[in-house]
């Protein structure tokens, strides 16, 4: 699994700054000063971001330009040595994590991520840019416009696309009860007053589809693996929020993993099919009481958690049926705490707020309300909210919680620090990154599925593929990298030349 997500943006008294160009300023600010070798060029050969998962291909003349993923603009792009990717996406910066294998690995590369975003921001304040460019990890302007955080989960390709549609559409309405990161506003430009779960919720317009930044679909349908597309397929989600809470972060992918395989096995049988999922969705975001009963398919009125319950005891059937006394403790850990928050948000949501951002969010907003007599259409409401996403340890108000004591943590700060230099150990990124950090010199370009080499003496460039992503791990090749000296070396020993 892995997560991808695009910072909003803004410059210090420039309203009206080109957000392209301050956006490659952040990535080039990082990559110029921070990685001052060679840097690697981004292989777009092997990705093609208009085949759909229905069986079709959209033709280059009928997609948006945002659907272009796989041309080469001349934006700022970086492959870090953690096996990150850190590039300018529709005019914000995005850093894409790793690929990991666990929830919490997940988290701890996120974070790792909100770390490169604060250390370029910071070095554009200083020459020879000397302009102060604040990063938010948010999901909207409140103005109309919407960025993402997507996440991407390995899939089998033997799973009928229609399965997952039909047994993923229910969790993705309703999980925002414990990964919504909050919002005050409603609506996509937040005209109307009032407070909902999801920054993201109300710029959804269809259930299945293509896009991703017109027409955003609960199910997204692009099929491209970034791996043996025999064998696999990416699931490609991109209806989640920014969360700052590592407590949501990893129930947002450990719970998802654990329906993903139950979706595989066949084991969801279980109807949550909901009546209207779109309408759904918008509803149980607008309710932070939780209260709203979503009408299924079959008759059946559940609210949101409700819903979520029904997943939970699959869950829990499933990891007994298939794992029983042997079942690992991270995933009795995700069963525990999905269950736990499930219970207190039926209970008493606000109980919440050291767990989930927009509890926590709300909670503080509420205090505001109190002391000042705030309505939900104050802007001193909106600037709330946007500052507790700023990444600024000394501006942002999850940062203050965090430092308070008053957020619940999975990862340390040590750890995070280790992983914004080194890349996970149990993946391929293990091999992208320790090239990266190694030869860096000689890696003329990288992506997900490969890593290219210019070598001395050589006219070709030299391809690596990586199309297996759990080959290129520590315990696969670190003995390799650690015997080979150069480029040379390590390229001669792979194919044997």
């Amino acid at each position: 699994m892995g997560i991808e997500t695009e910072y909003g943006i803004s410059v210090a008294g420039q309203p009206t700054v080109n957000p392209m160009l301050s956006s490659s300023q952040v990535v080039n600010a990082y990559a110029g000063q921070v990685m001052r070798t060679r840097r690697a060029r981004w292989d777009f050969e092997e990705e093609n971001p208009l085949r759909d998962a229905r069986g079709f291909d959209l033709a280059r003349e009928f997609a948006d330009e945002s659907q272009l993923t796989d041309e080469e603009v001349g934006l700022a792009n970086a492959i870090l040595t953690n096996g990150a990717r850190l590039y300018v996406d529709h005019a914000h910066p995005e850093y894409s994590s790793p690929e990991v294998t666990n929830p919490r690995d997940l988290v701890l590369w996120d974070k790792a991520g909100e770390r490169v975003m604060l250390e370029a921001s910071r070095r554009t304040a200083e020459p020879p840019l000397s302009t102060p460019i604040l990063l938010y990890k948010n999901n909207t302007d409140n103005k109309g416009a919407s960025y993402g955080c997507h996440e991407n989960y390995l899939m089998s390709r033997a799973t009928p696309f229609a399965d997952i549609v039909r047994n993923l559409t229910p969790f993705f309405v309703t999980r925002q009860v414990f990964c919504g990161a909050g919002r005050v506003g409603i609506g996509q430009d937040g005209s109307r007053a009032g407070f909902q779960i999801s920054q993201r919720a109300d710029f959804f317009e269809v259930e299945v589809g293509l896009e991703t930044t017109l027409k955003r679909p609960i199910i997204n349908t692009r099929d491209e693996p970034h791996a043996d597309a025999d064998k696999y397929r990416r699931l490609h989600v991109i209806i989640g929020d920014a969360n700052l809470s590592e407590i949501a972060t990893y129930l947002k992918a450990g719970t998802t993993a654990l329906v993903l395989s139950m979706i595989e096995d066949n084991f969801l049988t279980v109807d949550l099919t909901l009546e209207h999922p779109v309408s759904s969705l918008h509803e149980v975001s607008h309710d932070p009481s939780l209260k709203h009963l979503l009408t299924l398919k079959n008759g059946r009125k559940l609210t949101a958690v409700q819903v979520q319950m029904e997943y939970l005891d699959n869950a829990r059937k499933y990891v007994e049926d298939r794992m029983g006394s042997d079942v690992d403790p991270m995933t009795r850990d995700v069963l525990d705490r999905w269950e736990s928050v499930l219970t207190r948000l039926e209970s008493d949501p606000m109980s919440l707020s050291r767990e989930l951002d927009w509890v926590a969010k709300l909670s503080l907003l509420e205090q505001y309300r109190e002391r000042d007599g705030l309505d939900w259409s104050s802007p001193k409401l909106q600037l709330i909210d946007l500052q507790y996403s700023d990444l600024r340890p000394e501006r942002g108000l999850y940062r203050r919680f965090v430092q308070r004591g008053r957020m619940e943590r999975l990862v340390t700060d040590e750890e995070i620090e280790a992983a914004v230099h080194n890349p996970p150990e149990d993946t391929r990124a293990y091999f992208r990154g320790r090239c990266l950090a190694q030869y860096a010199e000689h890696v003329a370009a990288a992506s997900w599925d490969s890593v290219i080499f210019d070598l001395p003496g050589h006219e070709s460039l030299q391809r690596v593929p990586t199309l297996e992503p759990l080959r290129g791990t520590r315990a696969h090749v670190g003995e390799l990298l650690d015997r080979c000296r150069t480029a040379e070396e390590l390229v001669r020993a792979i194919t044997g030349g």
